[in-house]
């Protein structure tokens, strides 16, 4: 046993006894990131090269501060994304959502399909769909400054010339591209004004722009979705929107027959929560 992975054992006591969820995981991540090894070789760091800065990583953590912002990057499928403050931290549920757009994508008979999507924040999606789907052409939206600044450095580090960011609302986007999409995707905000998210790391440090909601239920931006993705999609092409696990059947009322919309599914996450709905756009 090293000095570091005693000190990571002492660490995991602590951030334990705060209420961290992963306390063992973040420790040896904080570890990892301060001593600049990966955490397979956390027993490989000497004595002698312990950094105390561990520690000061530790009582972030230990404060709530997201994982993420003191390591100052965010895991997202295949992707390792610059992230911190101005930025909501993409979530594994939000995975679940990219992988079947993903898969819906590889199995459309489209060489080089096209994509928006809305509100990218950090640019998770767009950068996976990018990455995933051999020669789609993705447009990410996001209107917030600092949000777009991190989306910029993604698509920037991460990007394949296929990814392009645009400065603007969800709601008003992309006329360009209007009947000739084939799959629109978002993870908008949905969060009721006045309710109080459960976990610190969401509640202090997540931006609100990228939480809560318009409209007394949260899904202001959800209906916006629905009626740019009409706009834009091309017949039979898709659409996909996240929303918190209690919203699913409001959220797939959003997408009535009477639009347009056929085959809306409400689909679950890996906890087999309703988490975000999916439809087509019909064709005739």
């Amino acid at each position: 046993m090293t000095f570091l992975l005693d000190e990571i054992a002492l660490a995991t006591a602590r951030l334990a006894e705060a209420g961290v969820p992963s306390p063992r995981t973040d420790a040896e991540e904080i570890a990892a990131f301060v001593h600049g090894v990966r955490r397979s070789e956390l027993h490989t760091v000497k004595d002698s090269d312990f950094d105390a800065l561990f520690w000061e990583g530790v009582a972030r953590r230990e404060a709530r501060e997201p994982l993420q912002h003191i390591t100052g990057h965010a895991y997202f499928r295949y992707l390792e994304l610059a992230v911190g403050p101005g930025v909501f931290v993409p979530r594994p549920e939000t995975e679940v959502m990219a992988g079947w757009a993903i898969e819906t994508l590889r199995e459309m008979d489209v060489t080089a399909p096209l994509v928006v999507d809305l509100g990218t924040g950090s640019g998770a999606i767009a950068l996976s769909i990018a990455q995933e789907v051999a020669l789609a052409e993705v447009h990410a939206v996001e209107v917030d400054p600092a949000a777009y600044t991190w989306a910029k450095r993604n698509i920037s580090e991460l990007g394949q010339g296929r990814t392009h960011l645009h400065p603007e609302d969800l709601a008003e986007a992309l006329p360009e591209l209007n009947g000739k999409v084939d799959l629109v995707i978002s993870n908008p905000p949905y969060i009721p004004p006045g309710a109080i998210p459960r976990d610190p790391e969401v509640r202090d440090y997540d931006p609100t722009r990228a939480l809560y909601g318009s409209g007394d239920d949260g899904l202001g931006e959800v209906r916006a979705v629905e009626r740019t993705a009409r706009r834009l999609l091309r017949p039979g092409g898709w659409v996909a929107v996240e929303h918190a696990d209690e919203q699913g059947r409001a959220v797939y009322l959003t997408f009535p027959e009477d639009n347009g919309w056929r085959d809306v599914r409400l689909r679950q996450d890996l906890t087999r929560r309703d988490r975000f709905v999916t439809a087509r756009l019909g064709q005739d």
